[in-house]
């Protein structure tokens, strides 16, 4: 009898030790996939869980710089960064895109990079950085959101069709003056980019910038993320477009046929 009631405390605090851990991971998924800024009544509404309960998760992961907190709200802060990081250097696909990439940067000249679909956004993953003297670069490990810029807008483009549509009726902010917000005519861009295979990008998430992208797919035949050219651009012609569209569709292809054959 005495060893039984002995046993149950610790059962149970497993019980809950596991239940406060899946409500943290569940928070933490609400920003890893979300807006870029979160309150304790949005998460509170979206998990069904109190606003206290909230309020003491989001409290513990601003103590270890997993949050921060600002007057929009609660934002991933720079040990999540870092986190994220670490995992996208063990991510395969940067191993299996790597020559193809490189490759391409060479034939190019111009700065090449590897972008992965997490959540309902983009993260740049790597880049082979252009050796000219004027070029672009991109911040690895850094969200955009799909509908901006060319690896964003293929992403998108490839997405299955009720996933498109959801994100299609969010309000779709504006990171240039050239960025499609309109619903409609955003549709009409997709459309364009999976008769073309490319998406094509002329300072819609950079000023100033141009950049052709491809579709990278898994073993599941769904789109998981893209690769692009990109740079200043004056340099992106007709003429260079139309060729970079034709290297940046073969190397994607390459690249899905090694990682799938890989994972």
């Amino acid at each position: 009898m005495t060893d039984q009631t002995a046993t149950a405390p610790p059962a149970a605090s497993a019980q809950g030790g596991t239940e406060v851990a899946g409500r943290v991971a569940d928070v933490l998924l609400l920003f890893a996939g979300g807006p870029e800024h979160l309150g304790v009544s949005a998460i509170s509404r979206e998990l069904g869980i109190s606003k206290a309960v909230v309020y003491r998760i989001l409290q513990s992961l601003v103590s270890r710089e997993v949050l921060e907190t600002g007057a929009a709200g609660y934002r991933l802060g720079p040990a999540a960064v870092a986190l994220g990081v670490s995992a996208l250097r063990g991510f395969n696909v940067r191993d299996a895109a790597a020559p193809a990439l490189r490759r391409l940067r060479d034939e190019t000249a111009e700065t090449t990079t590897l972008s992965g679909l997490v959540g309902d956004e983009r993260v740049y993953l790597d880049q082979f950085e252009s050796p000219r003297e004027v070029k672009m670069t991109v911040e690895v490990g850094r969200r955009f959101p799909l509908h901006a810029g060319s690896s964003g807008r293929v992403i998108l483009a490839f997405l299955p069709a009720d996933r498109r549509e959801s994100l299609l009726t969010r309000p779709l902010s504006a990171l240039t003056d050239r960025t499609v917000t309109d619903a409609a005519a955003l549709r009409a861009r997709l459309t364009e980019t999976v008769r073309d295979g490319v998406a094509v990008s002329f300072g819609e998430r950079q000023v100033d910038a141009g950049s052709v992208a491809a579709p990278l797919f898994g073993p599941d035949g769904e789109v998981h993320g893209s690769i692009s050219v990109c740079g200043p651009r004056h340099r992106f012609t007709p003429e260079a477009v139309d060729r970079y569209g034709t290297l940046v569709r073969d190397a994607a292809e390459e690249i899905t046929r090694t990682w799938t054959t890989r994972r």
